[in-house]
């Protein structure tokens, strides 16, 4: 089972989450980022259909691969920042 990391920093003149150095969308402030960053960790961990899947790495490229439905990683919200 993979783990995927959910970082919470300052980013653009807001606040985002980064996975595997792909940072979200930018949010107005800090608390609003933290909540994304748990809902997108929570639904990781929901099972659904195996289907196939298309995602963009830290540098830009995109991949698609097949992503079983049962086989879901394990996820954690690091906030080592403080909100401002």
């Amino acid at each position: 089972m993979s783990e995927l990391k959910y970082e919470v920093v300052e980013h653009d003149g807001g606040w985002a989450y980064k996975v595997g150095g792909v940072f979200s969308e930018t949010f107005p402030d800090h608390d609003t980022a933290l909540g994304a960053a748990r809902d997108a960790a929570e639904r990781q961990g929901l099972a659904g259909e195996t289907e196939g899947i298309a995602f963009q790495d830290e540098k830009g490229r995109w991949h698609e691969e097949v992503a079983r439905g049962d086989d879901r990683p394990m996820t954690e919200i690091v906030d080592g920042s403080e909100p401002h």
